[in-house]
């Protein structure tokens, strides 16, 4: 995140993950999970706190979180090489297989995850689908940079998830709460998305902060150079997307803490399937991306992409359409309190497959012998 970890193997001895990971990068669970009990502490003990956050919205997310989710994408989509998308958009092979992942395997997977976990549950089963059907556009580009996946690709995979957001999350929200459930027999639930909402939405999050990072790069290097832009300017701005999830998680749990704390078994049950949704699709992602030979990086960013969802989404669908004390809003709530710290471990995961499962690949991260971290702190991203 700090622009420690070298995306290219650095020759010499090797020494464990952490051993060349910032104080700030090196304790992340630590902050997450403190960042979580603080925003949790905070609904509970703060009165009036969660109407004070949203009294003002931006597409139907409160105007602080709004905020934080901008100032964490900025940092991570100014690092992005635009002028090798093109690479990108030319890999079919990602691209068929991030779009079935996504569009067909994921939804159904919580679809089914749902009903067979939550049968007696209808508000929460639903709040889940509502969540399988939000492809993430944001918090991925952290734990992709984070596990050193391809930046330029998850910059183009979330690009197309914003898009058939915008196109299709109406349509298979229809499909999988009455369409589906009738064929099999099963109870139906009515709902309206707000096509609009959906747009704003993706507009907010992911359009300001790409055109912010394309102009950033672009005049920076213009002005100074891309030795200036990638070793001195990227280094100081990498630390403010940690920074701004940081805040996000806090605002985010403060916003929903008396939600959250005040039911706890019903929290432990949404999270049951939403474990194993996380764990499953990012285990089998990992699984196809070694499979049909993509490198380490590409592999990566394939499987946060497909693991991650668009919570912000979810939740303003879910109050939007059923209210802000349903069960269908809890569900959505619930939903990164039990997404942060797993996929926080599974960047951990991901850097270890990396070097077990991609003998030789020059995209894994070699780790750097600690004196050579200490002189490399403000090395260059790429």
């Amino acid at each position: 995140m700090s622009d420690v970890v070298s995306e290219r193997p650095a020759a010499g001895p090797q020494a464990p993950v952490l051993a060349r990971l910032s104080t700030l990068d090196r304790f992340l669970p630590v902050w997450i999970i403190a960042a979580m009990v603080l925003g949790l502490a905070l609904g509970r003990l703060v009165p009036g706190l969660d109407d004070a956050l949203s009294a003002v919205e931006v597409g139907s997310v409160s105007l602080p979180i709004a905020l934080g989710l901008l100032i964490m994408m900025y940092p991570v989509l100014a690092k992005v090489r635009y002028t090798q998308l093109g690479r990108v958009t030319g890999d079919r092979k990602l691209l068929i297989a991030s779009l079935v992942l996504n569009w067909v395997l994921g939804p159904a997977l919580m679809f089914a995850l749902a009903w067979l976990l939550l049968p007696d549950q209808p508000e929460f089963r639903t709040g889940l689908v509502i969540v399988g059907l939000a492809r993430c556009i944001a918090m991925v580009l952290i734990w992709n940079d984070l596990a050193c996946g391809d930046r330029e690709a998850a910059a183009v995979l979330v690009a197309i998830n914003s898009v058939f957001q915008i196109l299709a999350f109406a349509a298979l929200g229809w499909f999988y709460l009455q369409v589906l459930p009738a064929w099999l027999g099963l109870p139906t639930t009515s709902a309206d998305f707000s096509v609009v909402a959906i747009v704003v939405s993706v507009l907010v999050f992911l359009g300001i902060p790409l055109i912010a990072g394309y102009l950033t790069r672009t005049l920076g290097e213009r002005a100074r150079g891309r030795d200036w832009y990638e070793q001195r300017f990227l280094p100081r701005l990498g630390p403010w997307a940690l920074y701004g999830l940081l805040f996000t998680i806090v605002l985010l749990f403060a916003l929903q803490g008396d939600a959250i704390t005040s039911a706890p078994g019903d929290v432990a049950r949404i999270a049951l399937p939403l474990l194993a949704y996380f764990v499953l699709m990012f285990g089998g992602s990992f699984l196809l991306g070694r499979l049909i030979g993509l490198d380490y990086a590409r592999t990566t960013t394939l499987s946060f992409t497909a693991a991650g969802n668009n919570f912000e989404l979810a939740i303003a669908v879910a109050i939007g359409t059923f209210g802000v004390t349903s069960g269908q809003a809890l569900a959505g709530v619930v939903g990164p309190l039990i997404e942060v710290p797993v996929l926080v471990a599974l960047v951990y995961v991901a850097l270890w497959a990396g070097r077990r499962f991609f003998p030789d690949d020059p995209t894994v991260p070699a780790p750097r012998i600690a004196a050579s971290t200490a002189s490399t702190t403000s090395g260059s991203t790429r």
